[in-house]
């Protein structure tokens, strides 16, 4: 078995930045800012970004390859959604995770996933074939220890429950507000058996909304919307000076 992945990168080719992704431009409508905000969002995510981490807008445009106005207006949307904050005299840092806010995440991600499980329960043949593909990604995620590779098949498996629930956006939605689970779940730091433990429960969620077994549906939903919570104590004790409140 392979140690837990550290939150320290691995070194990389000379010339690259293994916490952030170049911002290039192309031929999509997004605005460079858009990109960079979305960039910005991804690295904190996934604390490629740590909790608390000092953000200057001359080193971020380096590392993104983009001019400062871009990073700047970046950086004042993430002030204003809380994922950014101005200290005075200190600088501008990374918002550190709010377990309060990990709370209500949890909140509405239960309530909607639930809502959108019983909406695809009531089609009387759902069709669960993309389910079950990301199901054999996970399974491959498993074998190869590939837990990034494991996260990304995670949410899209959430985000096809509610893509047959015929509504979409509401994933959308939950991915914005949760956030801070999403810190709470990278910093957990999964192993083999936490994954497998995950893999089983995501494979008896789709074989009861195959079923349309609602009440097994709900309550397996409520219990995997509330794992990560569950990390928050001991997670918190553990690196006090990622936390707020």
């Amino acid at each position: 078995m392979s140690p837990p992945r550290s939150l320290v990168p691995e070194p990389t080719p000379a010339g690259r930045d293994p916490m952030l992704s170049p911002v290039t431009r192309d031929r999509a409508p997004a605005r460079t800012s858009d990109r960079v905000y979305d960039e910005l969002v991804s690295a904190i995510r996934d604390l490629r970004l740590a909790p608390g981490a000092s953000l200057s807008e001359t080193d971020l445009a380096e590392r993104l390859h983009v001019s400062r106005t871009p990073v700047r207006e970046a950086l004042a949307r993430l002030v204003d959604a809380g994922l950014v904050r101005v200290v005075p005299q200190v600088g501008t840092r990374v918002g550190l995770i709010s377990l309060r806010d990990v709370e209500e995440a949890r909140f509405v991600r239960e309530s909607l996933e639930v809502a959108a499980f019983e909406v695809v329960c009531a089609d009387p043949a759902p069709d669960v074939t993309v389910l079950r593909e990301l199901l054999d990604r996970q399974e491959h995620s498993y074998r190869t220890e590939d837990y990034d590779a494991f996260f990304a098949a995670d949410e899209a498996l959430h985000g096809e429950i509610f893509s047959l629930s015929g509504y979409p956006r509401a994933w959308q939605a939950v991915q914005r507000m949760k956030l801070q689970l999403d810190r709470l779940r990278r910093l957990a730091q999964p192993d083999l058996a936490s994954v497998r433990e995950l893999i089983d429960e995501h494979t008896k969620i789709v074989d009861a909304l195959e079923a349309a077994d609602l009440p097994t549906g709900r309550a397996l939903i409520s219990r995997h919307a509330r794992r990560a919570l569950e990390l928050g104590p001991s997670l918190r004790a553990e690196h006090p000076d990622y936390f707020t409140d």
